[in-house]
């Protein structure tokens, strides 16, 4: 059982590596997305950079990922939820940090909601309600995923959900706010990209 987890875990991580929105980029435009508008690979930058349908492609990737990753931990390991939740915090790493792109990746939203759909499929509700208002408010999308990322923990707590699926909506959440300090720092300063501006290369 031990190598079953561990053999889980290691999978968690590689899927969640799996450097979507870097392949996206690359095939539409045979361009590094790395180096263009704000260097990350996640949606966001794909969708200002390339337009909606590459910006859609790699939301729903990434999505995908972190979903895909949670059934087949729940499929090879059943009943054990720490374990399950472990994986479903590793593919966020993952995204996060890719080997396959020299640990250079994307903020970890999107394979964040793909696991946690998985996971607490509820407690996602309120989460989107928060992301919606926010952005369709404000149209800052990073404000959206810090506050929809830390909204997951709370629902968790509210909904008396396994401490383990606490824990990791808690890691989660810090990965997600860590990985925008340059936005919040935009934010202060009244710099930050709104929904629908374009990057520049």
């Amino acid at each position: 059982m031990v190598i079953k987890v561990a053999l889980a875990l290691l999978a968690a991580y590689l899927i969640g590596a799996i450097p979507v929105g870097y392949l996206v980029a690359r095939a539409f435009g045979g361009t590094d997305i790395r180096r263009q508008g704000s260097g990350n690979i996640g949606a966001a930058n794909v969708l200002r950079t390339l337009g909606p349908l590459p910006g859609a492609l790699t939301f729903l990737g990434d999505v995908a990922k972190g979903y895909g990753v949670v059934a087949l931990a729940r499929a090879l390991l059943g009943g054990d939820g720490t374990a399950v939740a472990a994986c479903g915090a590793l593919a966020v790493v993952g995204n996060c940090w890719p080997v396959y792109l020299w640990f250079r990746g994307g903020k970890g939203v999107a394979t964040a909601l793909g696991a946690f759909l998985g996971l607490m499929p509820l407690v996602m509700i309120p989460a989107a309600l928060v992301w919606l208002l926010i952005v369709a408010t404000s149209r800052y999308v990073s404000l959206g995923s810090i506050l929809a990322a830390i909204s997951v923990p709370v629902g968790a707590l509210l909904g008396r959900y396994p401490g383990a699926f606490v824990t990791a909506a808690v890691v989660v959440a810090t990965i997600i706010v860590a990985r925008h300090r340059d936005n919040i720092a935009r934010l202060l300063s009244g710099t930050e990209r709104r929904l629908g501006q374009r990057a520049s290369a």
